[in-house]
């Protein structure tokens, strides 16, 4: 059950709706949502973006690398493709799915300097969205969170995130996506997409304009439904976003959202090295063929569907099938048992709602003030053989079964309440601006492992995209509890032609386990520091350059969950470390130049980054059998690198976009396990992390036709701690063109778009099922085809 906060004054960095509505397109470039490291006298962004309304990067007046992306790049892009893939083309970000519109979550990863997506903070106008995790343990994916036609910016700290982000985990930068505003004007504004897959996609929004004394909000409602690029089974989403505002000009404001998400998806199959050279790309699960996937499990575990079966026959094995009475004939050549399961899917329901008050209590002094409430709950599942039925366990409707299968429909399940207050306090005098933030977070997780009843028949009893019900066992099941405090002060002095920003925050994190089935481990744990300081400056060389530096430290909590450390272990595990393991820290120094002139905007940066207590989970056997791994600090990670990107406008109509991005993040310390086997070593690359990655973008808007095509290069990529498994370079294109018809056409555009465009065979996401020390593994994702979508739209 969840505590609810009453009465208590905190405070929050972006208020849902307020940023949207009160902020120009422009200052998300000059900073002003980033009130701790922003220059309050940078020069106004208009000369960076056309009248097209371009993507503009370059986070002119920041003291750190930030860089911002606009709702107009996002309308380029196929309608509902994920923020995460628009921000891709930004330097020093890995971001990996194996769909087309980068929005199937359990493909989905995006990393920032070599640091993965649970070491990164997210938010929305602010409210915290966690780690985006794919179980929900903490936080709500963004996909679900809003609709993708609904937001307004996107900003991107590459290094570290302003100093009152109401995040935990933000060891290596911060994503703060921005929602847009109601339109003062009434109007609707829809759009429809068709595509390859059979996909349909369709959009809605109808804004009310000013009713009258500054009230107006929006209502808005997107569906999606595909089918999978492989294999066999569907995607699809429905979602729903309201806001409304009443807006009492210098007074303020106050803001009301809801969102809701109903994502079912069934899941491509992780595939290794030895599956690709034996399977090819192509291979998937076997959920269109139920018969065939009782067969695989009966000829894999034949002696104990053998014993089940005589069990059932008072100790006969008449009647059984022949190859299976006995005989260990094991599965069909090229065959082997985790090739293709049955079925598996991922099943989100969220909720997340929210009010926000937003006060100039004097010419010089603010506070805005945000309340929220999110529900989720989830289902992840397998069909696995690796646990048969047992006969009379419980079907869907409670009755027994008497034709057990070879089969069980096993389940992560996930109910998640949270509750917030996150609030800003903001006074200025003279040249100083000095604000206090702070927020406050409840937040219980039950979460539970179950195994489910399968028929031996034609066709199967539970369908994956169902939540199910009558469980035939419980593995585990826990409640999980997470109370979060955390604070910050910070000031910002204006001298001129420099400009300092500096301050600190500090948190605790308290995380408290209830086990009530499993052997998982119970107890409590903290993550406290109170003193987590960031510095930075900005030296303003006339109108066109800048020099910037930062400093900035950063601790990442432990999480309460069964299914992330420090809880997944045993409880024998958990006791020899719960006082001795320390939450992951960071130190991150950057610094760089900034230079516009015209039409170009360069921008360069180098950085440092001592990162250490990192944390290592080492799994035994494959992810299915959910074997608990063991959990230790074992040294650090040292990074270093350089970003360099340039945005050139050649003509009103014609622009281009380019980023290289050089990192080195290697381990530094070698790590062995009990027995002595090696499971790092010192000067090995950090997983998932590319050392080179080359992007760029070509754009032509002259407000009748449009069109765009950007490529993506990135290196090899390890996806073993000891660097003896790697995937292969890849370069990938993407283009899409259109055109508007005139308004008295009634305003409709129509726009064509294809992704990977050369149909390049490579892979997407690694890691889906961790990481280990050596040999091939099983937690790859193939990318997904070229794949063509035509858009037609209206409002926009």
């Amino acid at each position: 059950m969840v505590k609810y906060l009453i009465g208590v004054a905190t405070v929050a960095l972006i208020a849902p709706g307020v940023a949207a509505q009160t902020l120009p397109a422009q200052a998300a470039v000059t900073g002003s949502a980033d009130p701790i490291a922003a220059d309050p006298t940078a020069a106004p962004a208009d000369d960076q973006a056309g009248s097209s309304g371009d993507v503009v990067v370059l986070g002119f007046g920041q003291s750190r690398q930030v860089q911002t992306i606009t709702a107009a790049d996002l309308d380029r892009l196929t309608p509902g493709t994920s923020p995460l893939k628009a921000i891709s083309k930004l330097p020093g970000v890995n971001f990996q799915a194996s769909d087309p519109f980068g929005a199937y979550e359990w493909s989905t990863r995006i990393s920032l300097r070599g640091f993965n997506q649970n070491q990164l903070g997210f938010t929305l106008d602010g409210v915290p969205l966690g780690d985006m995790s794919y179980g929900p343990t903490n936080g709500l994916h963004i996909s679900r969170a809003i609709i993708s036609e609904n937001i307004a910016s996107t900003s991107v700290a590459q290094g570290a995130g302003a100093l009152g982000t109401a995040s935990t985990s933000n060891l290596g930068g911060t994503i703060q996506f921005t929602s847009r505003a109601p339109s003062e004007t009434a109007g609707i504004a829809a759009s429809g997409t068709y595509g390859s897959n059979d996909t349909i996609r369709a959009f809605v929004r109808a804004d009310s304009g000013d009713l009258g004394g500054g009230l107006k909000g929006y209502l808005s409602y997107a569906y999606l439904t595909t089918d999978k690029w492989k294999g066999f089974g569907s995607q699809r989403q429905h979602q729903a976003n309201a806001k409304i505002v009443k807006d009492f000009g210098d007074r303020g404001s106050i803001t009301g959202f809801f969102n809701f998400s109903d994502r079912r998806e069934n899941d491509y199959q992780d595939l290794s090295l030895d599956i690709i050279k034996r399977r090819g790309f192509y291979n998937d699960n076997i959920s269109n063929d139920y018969p065939l996937a009782i067969l695989y499990a009966k000829q894999a575990t034949n002696g104990a569907a053998a014993a089940a079966y005589a069990a059932r026959n008072n100790g006969s094995l008449t009647g059984f099938t022949a190859p299976y009475a006995g005989v260990a004939i094991g599965l069909p050549t090229g065959i082997t048992l985790d090739d293709g399961y049955y079925d598996a899917a991922g099943l989100r329901r969220d909720y997340l709602g929210g009010i926000t008050f937003d006060a100039k209590l004097t010419d010089s002094l603010s506070l805005t003030s945000t309340s929220y409430y999110h529900r989720n709950k989830g289902q992840g599942s397998w069909i696995t053989p690796y646990t048969p039925t047992q006969l009379g366990a419980p079907n869907a409707d409670g009755t027994p079964i008497t034709n057990p299968a070879p089969l069980t429909f096993r389940t992560t399940e996930y109910s998640l309440d949270r509750a917030g207050t996150i609030a800003k306090l903001a006074l200025t005098t003279g040249a100083n601006k000095l604000e206090l933030t702070g927020w406050y977070e409840s937040n219980t997780l039950h979460q539970a492992r179950r195994l489910y009843g399968m028929t031996d028949t034609a066709t199967p009893n539970r369908n994956a995209l169902d939540f199910q019900s009558n469980p035939m066992s419980t593995t585990w099941n826990g409640k999980y509890d997470t109370e979060t405090l955390q604070y910050s002060v910070g000031d910002t002095l204006d001298i001129g032609q420099l400009t300092i920003n500096g301050g600190w925050k500090g948190m605790r994190v308290r995380n408290q386990a209830n086990v009530l089935a499993g052997s998982l481990a119970r107890g409590r744990i903290k993550s406290q520091d109170w003193f987590l300081p960031q510095i930075g400056a900005v030296l303003h060389l006339g109108n066109q350059a800048e020099v910037f530096a930062s400093y900035t430290e950063n601790m990442r909590a432990f999480i309460a969950a069964a299914t992330a450390p420090p809880f997944s272990i045993s409880q024998v595990a958990f006791n020899a470390v719960a006082n001795t393991v320390r939450p992951e820290k960071s130190k991150t120094a950057e610094g760089g130049v900034r230079y516009r002139t015209g039409g170009l905007q360069l921008s360069a940066v180098g950085y440092y980054i001592d990162f250490s207590d990192r944390l290592l989970t080492y799994s035994i056997g494959t992810a299915i059998q959910g074997i608990p791994p063991t959990l230790n600090n074992v040294g650090g990670v040292e990074s270093y690198g350089a970003e360099v990107s340039a945005f050139y406008r050649l003509t009103p109509a014609f622009s281009a976009l380019a980023s290289y991005s050089y990192n080195d993040a290697t381990y530094q310390q070698t790590v062995r396990d009990g027995s002595g086997n090696l499971l790092a070593e010192k000067g090995r690359y950090v997983v998932d992390t590319p050392q080179n990655m080359v992007k760029g973008e070509l754009v032509y808007d002259d407000s009748r036709f449009f069109g765009r095509v950007g490529a993506d290069y990135m290196s090899k990529r390890y996806f073993t701690y000891l660097n003896d498994q790697s995937v292969e370079s890849r370069v990938l294109v993407d283009a899409s063109i259109g055109y508007r018809f005139p308004a008295e056409w009634g305003g409709f555009s129509i726009e064509g778009s294809v992704t990977n465009l050369t149909d390049k065979k490579y892979i997407s996401t690694i890691g889906t099922n961790g990481f280990q020390a050596s040999g091939d593994n099983q937690t790859l994702l193939a990318g997904a085809p070229r794949q063509w979508f035509v858009t037609l739209k209206k409002g926009f």
